[in-house]
C-alpha cells in the first residue's frame, strides 16, 4: 500500500512539471511576439551611470564702453572716427540695435554676412549676432580645451551645458578607453554614452536652502481644552507607539475616560509638530565625522511621497528629516544643507555615505560650486561587489535601520490626508528618535540626546511636556527684544 500512493505521487510530480514547462514555453513564445519592453536589464552598463565632471572656466565678459574708444581713435589719428557710408537698403542697419561688446550704435555698425543676421562694429572691431558672447555677464568654457559651452538641455531645477568639439582632450580620451565592442555599440546608440564634458547649473542658490517646511496649525496649544498630562499621554500613544489618531482616541477613553476625537487629536499633533520642529532643527548637536542618508516612502493623500534621512552613524541623531512629493536633486540639496550648515567650518573631508541615486551626485556639483566641497560616498547593490561597498556598507546598513525604525512607526497609521500632516508627524518622530528614544547601540541604552530637564522626569508623557517647554523657551528666545 505504501509504495503504490508514492508511485502515485511520483506520477502527479511528473504530471506538474510538465504542466509547468509547457506553460513556460507558452509565455517565451508569447513575449517573443509581444510589443511589450524586454525587461531584463542590459549585463554591463558603467557607461551609463551618471558622473560629475569638474567646474567649467568661468570668463566675465571685458566690455568696452565706445566713447572711450572714440576718443582714443582721435587721439592716436588726428581725427574723429566716422560713421558708416551706407550704399542702399541693403546695408541699413535698424536703429535699435547696439554692439553688446561696446554699446555703439548703429551708425558705427556693418552687416557682416550679407543680412543673415551678424553684424560687425567699426569701433571695437567685434563681430555679433543675436546670440553674441557680449550680451552675457559670464562666459562658461570646457576645462579641457578652453572651448565654449553650449546650453543644451533644460531640466527641473538646473540646466545642462556641454562641449561639442570633437577635438576636446576628455571626448579623445573617453573614445581611447572604450573597448571594441562598445565603439561597436556607440556607433548604433550614441545616447547610451556620455562621452563629452558636461556641466549642470542649478537656478539654486545657498540663501534658498534656508527655508523650512512649513506646518499649519488649527488650534494654539495654549487654548486646547485637555490637560497636559493629556497631551503627554496622547503624544506618547501617537508618536511613541505609532498609533493612528482613532485608536488613541479609543485609548483614551477605554483607559483614561477621556472622550475626545481623532480630527482633534490630528490637530494636536499638528501643532506639536510646529512648535517643535525649530527647536529640532536648530539644536546645537554634537556631532561625529560619519554621516548616511538615505530616502524611504510614505503615503500623502494617496500617493507616494518621500522622507530624506541624513543620520550621525555614530551619535544616533537625526540630522535632516526633508518630506518631499518629488525623488529629484532639489530636496537631496536641502537635506545635505542641513547637514552642512551646523558646522562652523564644513571639515576638509567630509563624507556622506548614501545609496547609488544619481540625484546626490548632482547634489555635490551644487555644493561645489559654491565652495562647499564633500564626498559623496555611493554604495550601491546589496552585495560588496566592489572595495567602496565592502568598505563602508556598515554605514549604509545603519540608515536602512534608520528606515526600518520609521517605517515600524509609520505603517500603523496607513498614510496621512495632507502633507502638512505628514511633514507633522515626521518632525514628531525625529524629535521622539532624538530627545526621547533610548538606543541600543548607545552606552547604557542612553538616548541620543541627553537634556537634563527630561532626565527629571519620572514617566513618558511628562518628558513630552517638558520637551514641549523647552521648544517653546526656543522660540521665545529667537523673537526680537520688545516683541
Amino acid at each position: 500500500m505504501p509504495d503504490s500512493i508514492i508511485t502515485y505521487l511520483f506520477h502527479i510530480i511528473n504530471l506538474l512539471c510538465e504542466i509547468i514547462l509547457d506553460l513556460s514555453t507558452q509565455l517565451d513564445n508569447s513575449l517573443a511576439h509581444s510589443k511589450s519592453p524586454d525587461l531584463t536589464p542590459p549585463d554591463h552598463l558603467d557607461y551609463q551611470r551618471l558622473t560629475v565632471d569638474d567646474l567649467p572656466i568661468i570668463k566675465s565678459m571685458d566690455k568696452k564702453d565706445y566713447r572711450l574708444l572714440l576718443q582714443a581713435y582721435e587721439a592716436l589719428h588726428g581725427k574723429p572716427c566716422k560713421p558708416i557710408k551706407r550704399h542702399g537698403s541693403k546695408t541699413q542697419v535698424d536703429e535699435h540695435i547696439t554692439c553688446p561688446c561696446c554699446q555703439a550704435p548703429s551708425i558705427y555698425l556693418y552687416i557682416n554676412n550679407g543680412g543673415k543676421g551678424q553684424y560687425s562694429c567699426k569701433i571695437c572691431q567685434e563681430r555679433f549676432n543675436q546670440k553674441s558672447r557680449f550680451s552675457k555677464e559670464i562666459a562658461l568654457e570646457c576645462p579641457h580645451c578652453q572651448g565654449n559651452l553650449d546650453l543644451i538641455k533644460h531640466r527641473e531645477g538646473f540646466v545642462i551645458y556641454k562641449c561639442r568639439h570633437q577635438a576636446c582632450p576628455y571626448y579623445q580620451d573617453r573614445l581611447k578607453k572604450m573597448t571594441p565592442e562598445e565603439k561597436e555599440r556607440f556607433k548604433q546608440f550614441p545616447y547610451e554614452f556620455k562621452m563629452h564634458y558636461i556641466f549642470r547649473d542649478f537656478a539654486l542658490n545657498l540663501s534658498d536652502l534656508e527655508d523650512s517646511p512649513n506646518i499649519p496649525t488649527v488650534v494654539q496649544l495654549s487654548n486646547i481644552h485637555c490637560s497636559p498630562r493629556a497631551l503627554g499621554l496622547i503624544l506618547t500613544y501617537c508618536v511613541n507607539y505609532g498609533l493612528s489618531a482613532e485608536k488613541t482616541a479609543a485609548l483614551m477613553f477605554d483607559v483614561h475616560e477621556l472622550k475626545i476625537s481623532g480630527q482633534t487629536i490630528r490637530n494636536y499633533r499638528r501643532s506639536v509638530g510646529a512648535l517643535v520642529q525649530p527647536f529640532t532643527t536648530n539644536f546645537p548637536y554634537q556631532l561625529s565625522d560619519q554621516f548616511c542618508g538615505d530616502e524611504t516612502y510614505i503615503r500623502v493623500q494617496g500617493k507616494w511621497h518621500y522622507v530624506f534621512f541624513f543620520f550621525d552613524a555614530v551619535n544616533k541623531i537625526i540630522l535632516s528629516n526633508r518630506v518631499s512629493p518629488q525623488r529629484n536633486a532639489q530636496t537631496a540639496i536641502r537635506a545635505i544643507w542641513d547637514v552642512l550648515k551646523r558646522f562652523d567650518k564644513i571639515p576638509e573631508k567630509l563624507e556622506l555615505i548614501v545609496d547609488g541615486n544619481p540625484i546626490y551626485k548632482l547634489a555635490q556639483a551644487f555644493f561645489a560650486q559654491h565652495d562647499k566641497p564633500l564626498d559623496i560616498i555611493q554604495v550601491i547593490g546589496l552585495t560588496n561587489d566592489d572595495p567602496v561597498s565592502t568598505e563602508y556598507r556598515p554605514l549604509k546598513q545603519i540608515i536602512e535601520r534608520l528606515n526600518r525604525t520609521f517605517k515600524g512607526n509609520y505603517k500603523p497609521l496607513g498614510g496621512f490626508g495632507s502633507q502638512s500632516g505628514s511633514i507633522a508627524h515626521v518632525e514628531l518622530f525625529a524629535a521622539y528618535f532624538n530627545f526621547l528614544r533610548p538606543h541600543s547601540a548607545l552606552d547604557k541604552n542612553s538616548v541620543p540626546v541627553q537634556l537634563p530637564e527630561l532626565q527629571q522626569c519620572n514617566n513618558m508623557p511628562q518628558k513630552w511636556i517638558r520637551l514641549l517647554n523647552l521648544a517653546e523657551d526656543y522660540l521665545m528666545a529667537q523673537q526680537p527684544i520688545g516683541f
